[in-house]
């Protein structure tokens, strides 16, 4: 368990919440925060379950494999908060939470949801819909919107558009440690970071010579995306002494 402040807490989530905005998410970033912070007060815990989704039918999803904790909760019965205990799903990081909260929201039940232009009427459709017992849980997260300043996040954020010369790549996140890096770029089944990123994580020099790149005075194999140069994870492995795990399920790179 992460005790955080405020401030500390949506540092820790944000990266991720804007990622996945940017991946094409209709959630807006500011409604994400507020909606963390509700249903966490504010504290990390190792599931990373930040919004309270159940087991529910147990159905696997590319982002939940079967992990589960089993805890109280408070729910509103009968105009009355009753304290119950519950199976909740666990998630192994907040990327793979926060995506497999947008597959609940790509059901029909939550289309208003999806659909929804702003915080208020986005909170609001996601009461309506029933994601809480709460009848108060959309002026509670416009409450926490107003208080953070939160709403920049929304206007902050476009959708992500590929760097020339990965036109048709899409766009993944690289995890260190369980949490957010970078992002990466995912082409016919090959991933690409850009180089810098990787090598001075592990204090490696990089150097440009002749429009060619050297890791550690090694040359490695590098493809132009804009102005940055990207390399295969791969290519890169014994030089930096990394060790790549793949989720091929969640589309994620790990670098241990």
């Amino acid at each position: 368990m992460s005790e955080l402040t405020r401030q500390q807490f949506f540092a820790a989530i944000a990266p991720t919440i804007v990622l996945i905005r940017q991946q094409g998410s209709p959630i807006l970033p500011s409604v994400r925060l507020a909606q963390s912070l509700l249903e966490t007060g504010g504290v990390l815990h190792a599931w990373n379950n930040l919004g309270g989704i159940k087991v529910g039918g147990g159905k696997l999803t590319p982002y939940w494999r079967g992990d589960a904790v089993t805890k109280g909760t408070w729910e509103f019965i009968g105009g009355q908060e009753v304290k119950e205990k519950a199976a909740f799903r666990a998630y192994r990081t907040l990327y793979h939470y926060y995506k497999d909260q947008d597959e609940l929201f790509n059901n029909t039940r939550y289309a208003k949801v999806q659909e929804a232009k702003t915080a208020i009427e986005q909170a609001e459709q996601i009461r309506l819909a029933g994601y809480a017992t709460d009848p108060n849980y959309s002026a509670k997260i416009m409450s926490l919107i107003t208080k953070y300043n939160l709403g920049p996040f929304d206007s902050a954020t476009v959708k992500f558009k590929p760097q020339s010369g990965f036109e048709k790549a899409s766009i993944i996140p690289v995890m260190v440690d369980q949490l957010l890096y970078c992002a990466a770029y995912l082409e016919k089944g090959i991933t690409y970071i850009p180089v810098r990123k990787i090598s001075e994580l592990y204090g490696a020099k990089v150097d440009w010579k002749s429009k060619q790149v050297y890791v550690n005075g090694e040359l490695v194999e590098t493809r132009l995306g804009g102005s940055t140069s990207f390399v295969k994870p791969r290519d890169v492995m014994s030089l930096l002494k990394i060790r790549l795990e793949w989720d091929n399920y969640a589309k994620v790179l790990f670098i241990n």
